[in-house]
């Protein structure tokens, strides 16, 4: 295996649908403009036939249902010397339902998450006990989790509840670390509050 250039960088997008042509190319030209070695995506809201919509990138590895919702990608580029020994696909056959794609090669892993809102701690926690045989500490896990992790999240109108509480110690247990909460331990910023939904996220 040749070395593994140690900064990479590496963008998580929830794209919110990719059927329709120009917001394809808005997204290829938004890359194109931030470039990056791997960019992972969440709610491509692609079936497996239209996986190949996605254009301008050497490997594509998407998790798609057989409905247009959910749905996630990781995108590797050409210049990236990263081969897949292994690739894993959870695709929900219901209704917005979770979706993730895992590839690993010799000494990384690359897990992408799609986690609808509603019970979304509870999704996340099972999918991580699932597949805490492939976590170790050359893990990276992206994707749009739809939860809280951590007080400094939250707002007067949502608190960490009792399932966020219990997945925070599934992270805990699998010794995974929040890095962003590394760096800014304190800072509320990137927390999005949905109106309609009445929840918060990050």
């Amino acid at each position: 295996m040749k070395t593994i250039v140690p900064h990479i960088s590496i963008w998580t997008l929830n794209v919110y649908g990719l059927n329709v042509p120009l917001k394809r190319h808005r997204m290829a030209e938004w890359i194109r403009i931030h470039p990056s070695r791997i960019c992972c995506l969440q709610e491509t809201h692609l079936t497996q036939k239209d996986s190949n919509k996605v254009k301008r990138w050497k490997k594509i590895f998407p998790a798609n249902g057989h409905q247009k919702w959910a749905g996630v990608a990781i995108l590797i580029s050409d210049k990236t010397d990263f081969k897949a020994t292994t690739v894993k696909r959870q695709r929900g056959a219901l209704y917005n339902d979770k979706s993730s794609c895992l590839i690993q090669q010799e000494n990384s892993t690359i897990l992408n998450i799609y986690v609808p809102i509603t019970r979304a701690s509870k999704f996340t926690k099972q999918l991580l006990l699932d597949l805490r045989n492939e976590v170790d500490g050359n893990t990276l896990i992206v994707g749009d989790f739809n939860t809280l992790l951590t007080a400094p999240d939250s707002s007067p109108r949502q608190k960490v509840n009792k399932e966020t509480t219990g997945l925070n110690y599934t992270v805990e247990q699998i010794n995974l670390t929040d890095i962003y909460r590394i760096f800014y331990p304190t800072t509320a910023e990137y927390t999005f509050y949905s109106t309609v939904h009445e929840h918060s996220s990050r």
